[in-house]
């Protein structure tokens, strides 16, 4: 089954509360027709609607031109500062006249508690179908209701494009050599059995600056940062506790290892494109690249591993090489 984007989350997390909001609204809006001009008569209904309308922040009246009508009705009583405020530029009005007589509006930061909102927007007509206002409801999104599913990131190639001004430059430096660079004999080898051995689900290494940083099952809200004197000895095997290969891993443990040689592989290919960090996550099977022009990849381990210098470089061996996947 095809893992569902993030935009198809938003959407159905929008189809949810949409089919929460619209006949409620809509049965609301009929009756604040019937006394649009009496302010009083106006904000009893509100309070009425309030319970009913299950976690809405702010529910007020705007006229045919966006004047609000209304104080603002909050569970906590009427909010004034709001009466006679010009709604009309505001994000959530935008496209509600001539399109449709329902609205909910994307998630914008609100304007006084500068925390991601939504609104929803109900036109109210009179008898003869005339446009005479608005209903609003404005919604704290951490007050709402959320579907249970946590998103869950695709596991397809992903590539990220960095700093213009490091791509335009990138033919007028080399790598300089790093320490790590010149331990990956050890390095490597201790990588992998950290991960195979004792815990550790997820690592990166970063060439370039001689790091290591780790994120272990018995602690995943941290992450551990390795110097490069500790990602070449054998005993910070001991600081970490012995741990059966993760039952959540994806990647094969014969795997792991040939992961990281990849990595050495991109690190040592050209002088002027290669890779400055590489990172395997053995749970969703992701390896994260990032090379000296500032572009980033994401793809799944076994993915990474079919591919040959020639899909990263494209021709190489020439004064000029061509970048081939990395550019």
């Amino acid at each position: 089954m095809t893992t569902p984007t993030l935009e198809e989350n938003i959407r159905l997390q929008r189809d949810m509360l949409t089919g929460l909001l619209a006949e409620a609204m809509h049965a609301l809006a009929l009756r604040c027709a019937e006394v649009m001009t009496v302010r009083a008569q106006l904000e009893g209904l509100l309070e009425q609607a309030l319970p009913e309308l299950a976690h809405c922040k702010y529910l007020y009246v705007l006229d045919a031109d966006g004047v609000q009508l209304t104080d603002n009705i909050t569970a906590q009583g009427h909010d004034p500062a709001h009466y006679g405020r010009h709604r009309m530029d505001r994000p959530y009005m935008q496209g509600i006249i001539g399109s449709t007589d329902f609205k909910l509006s994307e998630a914008y930061i609100s304007r006084n508690k500068k925390r991601p909102s939504l609104t929803a927007i109900q036109v109210i007509r009179d008898h003869g179908g005339r446009r005479i206002g608005f209903l609003g409801a404005d919604y704290d999104l951490r007050e709402l209701p959320l579907t249970a599913n946590l998103y869950r990131e695709p596991d397809t190639w992903r590539q990220i494009k960095g700093d213009p001004a490091i791509r335009s430059s990138i033919f007028q430096h080399q790598r300089a050599e790093s320490l790590m660079d010149r331990q990956l004999d050890q390095v490597l080898p201790i990588m992998s059995e950290l991960i195979l051995e004792h815990g550790v689900y997820h690592g990166k290494l970063h060439f370039s600056s001689s790091r290591g940083t780790l994120w272990h099952v018995d602690d995943p809200f941290v992450y551990r940062l390795l110097t490069i004197g500790q990602l070449t000895d054998p005993n910070t095997c001991l600081a970490y506790p012995r741990r059966p290969y993760h039952p959540r891993a994806i990647v094969p443990p014969g795997d792991v290892l040939p992961v990281f040689e990849m990595f050495r592989t991109l690190r040592f290919a050209d002088e002027n494109i290669y890779l400055r960090a590489g990172s395997l996550n053995i749970v969703n099977g992701m390896v994260g690249l990032n090379f000296s022009c500032d572009g980033s990849h994401y793809m799944r381990w076994d993915e990474f591993l079919e591919r040959n210098i020639g899909f990263w470089f494209g021709t190489l061996g020439s004064s000029n090489p061509s970048p081939g996947a990395i550019s």
